[in-house]
């Protein structure tokens, strides 16, 4: 049974690595510029705390409850994926220059471990936190959040098995920080 884990493992990593390589090695000029200023954008939830204040200042109650609840799922998620998943997972970065990325995609490279993306957990934990009180804003959000993790993937910093299994670490944080605060407080 262990050798057919590792057996599936080593296919999957392979597949994720093919992909990587896929979109690395595609002509993008076009979109490069965007998807880079896109992927900085997200760092440390800046797009998610910008829209939080726009909640805030024009969403009224609603929006104040909105703006906790995805600001909320921010955190829990974020805490959870750097204090325990990434240091476990360990999983390296990848080789961005190997790949031949353009250097019109390099956004800094960071220092923390791979797996699972930070920048797509958060954006997706965003989305879902928000669109709890919010239904009308899970579609716009979420494809602002599918936006911010194929450009982890396409600015060579994350592989894409590292964006899809952040997005669903995203949803389901958000979906358990929801359900604490449906149970304990009127947020």
């Amino acid at each position: 049974m262990k050798s057919k884990m590792r057996q599936v493992l080593h296919e999957l990593d392979e597949l994720d690595q093919k992909v990587y390589v896929a979109v690395a090695t595609s002509p993008t000029p076009s979109l490069d510029g965007a998807l880079r200023k896109l992927s900085d954008a997200a760092n440390y939830s800046r797009i998610s705390g910008s829209i939080s204040v726009g909640l805030v200042a024009l969403g009224g109650s609603v929006g104040r409850r909105a703006a906790f609840r995805g600001m909320a799922s921010v955190a829990v998620t974020s805490a959870v994926l750097n204090a325990v998943v990434k240091p476990i997972a360990h999983r390296a970065r990848p080789d961005r220059d190997g790949a031949d990325v353009p250097e019109a995609r390099h956004v800094r490279m960071p220092r923390s471990h791979s797996f699972p993306s930070g920048h797509s957990a958060s954006a997706f934990a965003f989305a879902a936190g928000v669109g709890h009180v919010l239904p009308w804003s899970v579609p716009p959000l979420t494809l602002l959040a599918a936006a911010v993790a194929y450009s982890r993937v396409h600015t060579g910093v994350h592989y894409p098995g590292d964006v899809v299994i952040g997005s669903l670490a995203g949803i389901i944080f958000a979906e358990l920080t929801n359900s604490v605060l449906d149970r304990h407080t009127d947020l």
